[in-house]
């Protein structure tokens, strides 16, 4: 799409410097990305290895309280808590993220995002000696609810700041450091590091460093600049932001994309949750991202990552070694991850995410096979291993990264916080239903449990292949113009 003939004179040497990355742009998203998606990774992983230690602590705490050990049903119902209250705190921060990206701003959201983080840091940190396991509980709903602000608002922030041709690549860096936090977590949980008795509540505690380091650096870079011209209002803000990004001083084309963008949805002011569900217009991008962003989570790789202890230690490796084997899946899906960044402006989102769940739905219908057969037959064991393997570098490539990319793309300025609100609270009721229901699943039948989330993954592979565009290198405006021909309404062009 040209915008203006009489800009066409010089163009292709400004798309080009407005393609680049800048340093600016780059910054930006390492701060973002490091201050908030790390920290959703590292509280995913980070109570898996001094678990142990925790239930004692639990223990302990209890009977010096009463004077009586605890029951272990009430210690297994405390650490259940303990774990289930981050995707329940998630599902609470994605109801946030409406009100108040659209009344501070996507990098205000993010500043006040870093307050939770640093509470919960705090209280965690001093649980052990404060003599208190309901805290640590408590801070794991305040945590879930930072990953459920960061985890929506970092994807969206970052894809409003990016040039379109750079867009993608910039989209996959959150889920990158959402892999980075995975590893760290796993690594300083090593039993010779902090994964102990003594290192615990330090592990926990660690936490608040990159919400602190974001705190003081983010204040420093530009708010989103379509935020700043569309819902603000504010075209000479927009434009110095543009400029710092881009590293260039003629904004115009962009600006009037943007403009044309406001005009565009004049009419329809911001969506609410409720106007976005029954507006025809947008029918397809929600129905997709609800569908994207189950098939994520219900795919199985929380059960993948929760059995493949177990793999292992069947294929015979000793069980002092399986943690650092678990650290080293956590770097195959840190390292596919970065390639999804290299790799997603030129193959585009769709193949990626094809690709992803046709390496998932293969691997969990051959672990399924493998694991049935694994006691009759020796080499099924190493078989397993290699199913864990494919599944992860799947789920890395596409599943993981990609439809937070898509949301920023399939949806416009007004619709946008509205659109990850939903998406965001989809993926977390589906991460905390799989939490729930997985343990349930695995006892009634065992390796069968794979084959739904084969099925799963086949469902959500078709969806994407008949419905979703692909979106590489188009503006918001262009991708809007496919899908309301799919939704079969009319766009209001503005007059120029």
């Amino acid at each position: 799409m040209e915008l203006k003939g009489q800009k066409q004179e010089g163009s292709e040497g400004r798309e080009g410097a407005k393609g680049k990355m800048t340093l600016s742009l780059a910054l930006v998203a390492l701060i973002s990305a490091f201050g908030s998606s790390f920290q959703y990774g590292y509280n995913v992983s980070v109570i898996n290895s001094p678990a142990p230690y925790m239930q004692d602590f639990y223990n302990r705490t209890y009977l010096d309280r009463t004077g009586a050990p605890m029951d272990s049903s009430f210690r297994t119902l405390l650490w259940s808590l303990t774990v289930s209250m981050f995707p329940l705190g998630g599902f609470f921060g994605s109801l946030l993220v409406w009100p108040l990206v659209n009344n501070c701003g996507r990098k205000g959201t993010l500043l006040i995002n870093n307050l939770f983080s640093i509470a919960a840091a705090i209280l965690m940190g001093t649980s052990e000696l404060a003599k208190t396991f309901e805290v640590i509980i408590l801070s794991r709903v305040i945590m879930g609810i930072f990953a459920g602000l960061a985890s929506n608002v970092v994807p969206m922030f970052l894809g409003e700041m990016s040039p379109k041709n750079l867009r993608g690549a910039v989209g996959v860096v959150p889920q990158l450091f959402i892999t980075v936090g995975i590893l760290v977590a796993q690594i300083l949980g090593l039993s010779s590091i902090l994964g102990n008795a003594e290192g615990w509540p330090v592990l926990l505690g660690l936490t608040g460093i990159p919400s602190l380091i974001q705190l003081l650096t983010l204040p420093f870079f530009p708010e989103s600049p379509r935020y700043l011209l569309i819902q603000k209002g504010n075209e000479e803000q927009a434009r110095r932001a543009l400029q710092r990004l881009r590293g260039w001083e003629d904004m115009d084309d962009e600006i009037e994309e943007m403009s044309q963008e406001d005009r565009s949805e004049k009419e329809e002011g911001q969506f609410s949750v409720l106007s976005l569900c029954t507006f025809r217009g947008l029918r397809w991008q929600l129905i997709s991202i609800i569908v994207m962003m189950m098939g994520q989570q219900l795919s199985g790789v929380n059960g993948v990552f929760y059995y493949a202890d177990r793999i292992f230690e069947s294929a015979g490796v000793a069980s002092s070694s399986i943690q650092f084997v678990t650290v080293s899946t956590g770097a195959i899906n840190v390292v596919m991850t970065l390639l999804a960044v290299f790799i997603v402006e030129s193959l585009g989102r769709r193949m990626l995410l094809l690709a992803g769940f046709v390496l998932c739905s293969a691997s969990c219908a051959v672990l399924t096979l493998a694991l049935n057969l694994q006691a009759t037959v020796s080499w099924m064991s190493y078989l397993s291993i290699a199913c864990v393997i494919v599944y992860i570098i799947g789920h890395a490539i596409g599943p993981s990264p990609i439809p937070a990319v898509m949301i920023t793309e399939m949806f416009l300025q007004s619709s946008r916080p509205a659109a990850f609100m939903v998406g965001g609270s989809v993926h977390w009721l589906s991460n905390f239903t799989v939490g729930l229901v997985f343990l349930y699943m695995e006892a009634g039948l065992g390796p069968y449990s794979f084959l739904i989330f084969c099925a799963i993954c086949i469902a959500t592979m078709l969806y994407i292949f008949f419905i979703v565009p692909e979106t590489k290198n188009k503006t918001f405006m262009e991708i809007n113009r496919i899908m309301a021909k799919r939704n079969k309404v009319e766009i209001q062009e503005s007059k120029e």
